[in-house]
Parts: structure tokens; C-alpha cells; sequence
């Protein structure tokens, strides 16, 4: 039985006019048609957002209810669960969501994420791998990542890297500074983001292999990546809503929910942050989703576990960018959907004809108040708890299918 086509009305298009938009076969058939098949369904969308579905880019788990009440009709999954180091565990991770969630497996760089051994990248790639990523940590042997990038390349996939110097950051838990000072925390200075991405720049001018730095998070950082995209390397970058909004002083009263990686920087690093999203440095906005349970928050800060369930404030964050005039709307769906879209190679997260038909509603005035207690993510450990926030996906399609 095919899919009945879809007519969307009354809908405010990113560029901000009011339009309407037409699914047939799963697909986006026509913007404003001048023309509607006898039998299609009609949404009144009533003013609201129609944008692309979200795609996040560097998920730690498949967590579905979490991503439906996001936006989220794609994620790419980081190869650290398994890990994803083979072609069958990456061709069940890519049946994982379907029909009504699409997952993107990244494939392990090396064998066991071990840094030591390259993974069979190739086998990955026909097994439904989307790109490559070194997973939690970088690779520190230079030889080792320089081989990575170069198969990676010759294959026409991106490598993903986390950016922190293992060498600096061992041991480490948060930022140098009077925050890490005052709670007696073991810290590392956040020039280690900077010295990890200089090295990864200049291996893929050795290469021309493209990256993706899934996390720049200093001014340091941004300066690097500015001037190899003003060289014209093939260079990108992402970012999580915690370090546009957030900076080391969330640490306080040694709230685990902040225990992130890489750590909450200064407030002149959070501003650099901003500074980088508003001129189009950073790339792509990713939640980062990491639900960690109370086995791995209730502990010492120290010892616990570092990240945040993200899913379910990614939205909400970003249209917080857009009110506060750093992006306009259109941007936000660039860095939320077609630039993951275009890094996984996908035929997705634009409205334009052709492209498939993975859709959202959103209300941008709807308030509502994060809880962690009440988070449809499998454990709620955010660092935005109690924050009063606006605006949330109200209807969602996958392939032109409604799935919320």
C-alpha cells in the first residue's frame, strides 16, 4: 500500500513567507502546488515552522522517544556502543529505528577504538556506514590517524574526530580556572583542543582528506579551524547547545548533569562559541545525546560518568539562538539539517523538491520548563534542568508518513 500523499497548508516557510507544501511517494513532490491529488490528507499547519526533520549528528544511543519528541526523524550513531568495529553490528545499528527513525551508523576508525589497528572501514561502508569516527577520544598516534584519513578519503567518507590532547587531558575532569580551582577539581588547560586540531590540520593538508571536528568548543579552537577554511580545506565543525549556554560556573555545587566532554570552558570561550555560530564557523548543531543513568551521575564528580541527554532540548536551544539574534531560522535548519545531511551524504534535511519527506511542525512560542524527572530520554542527566525554555516540534513525518 503506498503512502497517501501529504499537503501541508497555512505553514510559515523558513524564509519566513506562508506557504504549502505536497508529499507524494515519500518524497516532497511540490512548494505552493498548483495542484493537490484527489485524496491527499490536509494539515493546517495554523502559522507554525514547517522545517526539514532534524538529523543529529553524533548520538551515543538510539533512543527513540527521546528523538521523536526532538524533531529528530535521523540520527548518526558514534561507534563507541559495541563498538561498531564490524560490518554486522554496523548493519543492525543501521535497521535499529526504521521505519519511523532513520539511524546513520558511524563506523570505528580502528579496531576496538583502540587507536592501534585501522577497523575494515571498506566492509563498513557497504554495511550501511555513513562516515567514520574516532569515537570519545582522538587517535593519538599520528601514523595511525594519518592512514584513517587517506582510506577514509579514498572511500569519499568523512572522518568525525574528537579534539582534546590525550596528553593534557588525562586524569582531567574539568577547564583550568578558578571554578576547577575552588572545587579542588583535577583540570586541563583548554589550549589541549587547540593542540589536538593543529595536529589533525595539518595531516589533512598532507591528505586533502575532509574532517569533521565533532566538538570545537574554545577561541583557540575557532581560530584554527577559520583559517584552514579560508585555505580551503575540507573542514568542518560542530557544537552542542551546553557550550553556547553554559560555562564552567554550571560546574558549582559539583553538579554531575555538567560533567561533560570536553568540559565547560570559560565564559570568554562561551562568547567565542557564539561568536563562531553567528559567522558561520561552526557547522552543524548536535545534542551530543549521551543518557547516562544515576549508576554513572550519583557519584563524585569526579567519578562520574561525563555527558548529557540532549535530544529533547536540541530545539528548543537553538530557537533560543534565533531570539536572540545570533542566527536567523533558516541558519538554524542548516546547522540542525542540511549540512548533517550533506556530511552523511543523504538526500534529506532540505524542503526542495526530490528530497524526502522528513518533516516537523514547529510552535516557536510554546513555553514549557526542562525536568529531568519527566524527560522521555532513558535517563534525563541534562545540564538545562529547571531552565524555562520556548518552542517544540507539534507534528513530525518520516518519508512523508506521520509519525507524531
Amino acid at each position: 500500500m503506498g503512502v497517501t500523499p501529504l499537503h501541508i497548508v497555512n505553514a510559515r516557510l523558513l524564509g519566513g513567507a506562508t506557504g504549502s507544501l505536497l508529499a507524494e511517494g515519500g518524497h516532497i513532490a511540490a512548494l505552493d502546488p498548483s495542484e493537490v491529488p484527489d485524496g491527499a490528507e490536509i494539515v493546517d499547519a495554523r502559522g507554525q515552522w514547517l522545517a526539514p526533520g532534524i538529523i543529529d549528528l553524533g548520538v551515543f544511543a538510539t533512543d527513540k522517544p527521546a528523538f521523536h519528541f526532538g524533531g529528530i526523524t535521523r540520527a548518526a550513531l558514534m561507534p563507541d556502543a559495541g563498538p561498531l568495529d564490524n560490518p554486522g553490528l554496523v548493519e543492525r545499528a543501521a535497521k535499529g529505528g526504521k521505519p519511523d527513525l532513520w539511524v546513520h551508523p558511524l563506523a570505528a576508525a580502528t579496531k576496538g577504538l583502540e587507536g592501534r589497528e585501522l577497523a575494515e572501514i571498506g566492509l563498513m561502508k557497504q554495511a550501511g556506514a555513513r562516515a567514520i569516527a574516532t569515537g570519545r577520544a582522538r587517535i593519538a598516534d599520528s601514523g595511525v590517524m594519518r592512514r584513517v584519513l587517506a582510506y577514509a578519503a579514498s572511500l569519499g567518507l568523512v572522518t568525525i574526530i574528537h579534539a582534546e590532547d590525550e596528553g593534557l587531558t588525562a586524569g582531567a575532569v574539568a577547564t583550568d580556572g578558578e571554578m576547577a580551582t575552588r572545587l579542588g577539581l583535577a583540570s586541563a588547560p583548554a589550549v589541549a583542543e587547540a593542540m589536538a586540531i593543529a595536529r589533525d590540520l595539518a595531516l589533512v593538508e598532507e591528505t586533502g582528506a575532509p574532517v569533521h571536528f565533532r566538538q570545537v568548543t574554545t577561541a583557540r579552537g575557532f581560530d584554527l579551524i577559520r583559517a584552514a577554511k579560508a585555505k580551503g580545506l575540507p573542514v568542518t565543525c560542530g557544537i552542542t547547545p551546553a557550550h553556547l549556554f553554559l560555562s564552567h560556573t554550571a560546574i558549582g555545587d559539583f553538579r554531575t548533569f555538567a560533567r561533560l566532554s570536553p568540559p565547560l570552558r570559560s565564559e570568554d570561550d562561551r562568547h567565542a562559541c557564539l561568536a563562531a555560530i553567528a559567522d558561520g564557523t561552526i557547522d552543524i548543531l548536535a545534542s551530543g545525546h549521551d543518557p547516562r543513568g544515576p549508576e554513572d551521575k550519583r557519584l563524585p564528580f569526579a567519578e562520574a560518568l561525563p555527558g548529557m541527554a540532549g535530544a529533547e532540548t536540541l530545539l528548543a536551544m537553538g530557537l533560543q539562538l534565533v531570539r536572540d539574534s545570533h542566527i536567523d531560522a533558516p541558519r538554524l535548519f542548516d546547522l540542525l539539517a542540511a549540512n548533517p545531511a550533506k556530511l552523511l551524504g543523504i538526500d534529506a534535511g532540505r524542503l526542495a523538491v526530490g528530497a524526502e519527506a522528513d518533516l516537523i511542525l514547529v510552535n516557536d512560542g510554546t513555553p514549557w520548563q526542562v525536568d529531568a524527572k519527566k524527560m522521555a530520554a532513558w535517563a534525563g542527566n541534562t545540564p538545562f534542568d529547571g531552565m524555562p525554555v520556548q518552542g517544540r516540534a507539534t507534528m513530525m513525518w518520516k518519508g512523508g508518513q506521520r509519525i507524531r
